[in-house]
C-alpha cells in the first residue's frame, strides 16, 4: 500500500499536492487507473485511482472511504525536553510516530539544552513517518512550551512525570498505567527536572514513575514510554 498526505481533501475528486505527485509519477512510477491510498491525518483512509497522471498536479478519484482507520483505544501526549542535539530528538519523533502517539510537546525545562526548534522541521519529520508506517493519524507536535505551563494545562487522563531523584518515590509505569487510559507523560533533559517542577507536578496531580532500571538519555526515555503505552494496550 502507497500512502499518501491530503489534509484538505476533497471528494470525489482531488490533486495531490506538487510534492506528493512528483512522488506518485516520478518515483512510484504510477499511471492512470493505478490504485493508491491518501490520509487527511485524522483518521480517515480513502482508497483512490488515478484519473490524471502529471509529475506535478496529480488528479485521483476517490473510490473508498475508511473512517477511524487503525484507530488506538488509547490517546497518549508525551511531553519531552528536546536535546541539544536535535538529531536525537527528530529520532524521536519518527520512531514515536511510527509506534503511536498523538501529540507531542516539546518543553522548555531549568535545565534544558535546548530552547528553541524548527516546528516545521518536526511536521515534515512526523508526516514522513506517519505515511511510512501507513497510519491515517498524524501526530500534533507543538511549539516550545515551558514545562510549568504544561503541568498546568487541563487533561483528562492519567497525568505522570518521569525523573530520576532516587529519593523521592516513584511507580513503574507499567505498574501505573492501564489499558485503554489516556496519558500525559513528562520526560525531562539530560539534567533532569529541577525540584521545584517535580513538586510543581506532584502538586497539579502528576504521578511518579520510572521507567525501569537504567538510567536512559532522554531520547530513549521518551520512546521508552511510548512502547509500554502501546504494549499495555497490545490487541485492544
Amino acid at each position: 500500500m502507497q500512502l499518501f498526505y491530503a489534509p484538505d481533501i476533497t471528494l470525489p475528486v482531488y490533486t495531490l499536492s506538487e510534492e506528493e505527485s512528483a512522488h506518485c509519477m516520478k518515483v512510484l512510477r504510477l499511471s492512470a487507473g493505478d490504485t493508491l491510498h491518501l490520509t487527511d491525518g485524522r483518521g480517515t483512509l480513502y482508497r483512490a485511482v488515478v484519473e490524471q497522471p502529471h509529475p506535478k498536479r496529480c488528479v485521483v478519484r476517490i473510490e473508498e472511504t475508511l473512517p477511524a482507520f487503525g484507530r488506538r483505544s488509547y490517546r497518549l501526549t508525551v511531553a519531552v525536553a528536546p536535546t541539544k542535539n536535535t538529531d536525537r530528538y527528530e529520532w524521536f519523533l519518527e520512531k514515536a510516530t511510527e509506534i503511536g502517539i498523538d501529540r507531542i510537546i516539546p518543553i522548555e525545562c531549568r535545565h534544558s539544552e535546548r530552547r528553541t526548534l524548527r516546528r516545521d522541521r518536526g511536521d515534515r519529520i512526523v508526516t514522513s513517518a506517519m505515511k511510512q508506517s501507513l497510519k491515517a493519524y498524524r501526530p500534533e507536535v507543538d511549539e516550545m512550551t515551558p514545562v510549568k505551563e504544561v503541568i498546568a494545562m487541563p487533561f483528562e487522563g492519567r497525568k505522570l512525570i518521569a525523573h530520576c531523584d532516587e529519593a523521592s518515590p516513584r511507580t513503574f509505569l507499567g505498574d501505573v498505567l492501564a489499558p485503554g487510559e489516556s496519558a500525559l507523560i513528562l520526560i525531562g533533559p539530560e539534567g533532569d527536572f529541577a525540584e521545584d517542577e517535580i513538586e510543581a507536578a506532584r502538586q497539579a496531580g502528576f504521578t511518579a514513575i520510572s521507567l525501569g532500571e537504567s538510567r536512559l538519555r532522554t531520547e530513549t526515555a521518551a520512546l521508552t514510554a511510548v512502547a509500554f503505552a502501546s504494549f499495555i494496550n497490545r490487541g485492544r
